[in-house]
């Protein structure tokens, strides 16, 4: 089985705004695992893994999130296909579910 491993950044008012929340149930609705989390620069780290299609649902939602977060950008910096179980290491460090990385 081939997944998609994403990891990107989201930029403008997505701390403070409940915006992980929002994007644990995102991705939970969607069967993906992974993690978000906060960055000290302001932006939201993603790490997603699951089938393509689902994977493109998160990252187009990330594009405006929850009502309460204002998106500016958002930058993928890795995209690969992973064939399960032949490529198992390399998701040994993403969770089983989707959570909240502190």
């Amino acid at each position: 089985m081939e997944l998609k491993l994403m990891r990107f950044f989201v930029s403008g008012r997505v701390q403070g705004v409940a915006f992980r929340y929002y994007t644990v149930r995102e991705a939970e609705k969607l069967g993906l695992r992974g993690w978000v989390k906060n960055l000290a620069d302001g932006r939201v780290e993603l790490l997603v893994l699951g089938h393509s299609n689902e994977v493109k649902q998160l990252f187009n939602w990330a594009h405006h999130g929850p009502p309460s977060a204002s998106v500016e950008k958002v930058e993928i910096s890795r995209e690969d296909w992973i064939s399960l179980p032949d490529d198992k290491n390399k998701v040994e460090n993403i969770p089983s579910t989707f959570e909240i990385k502190y």
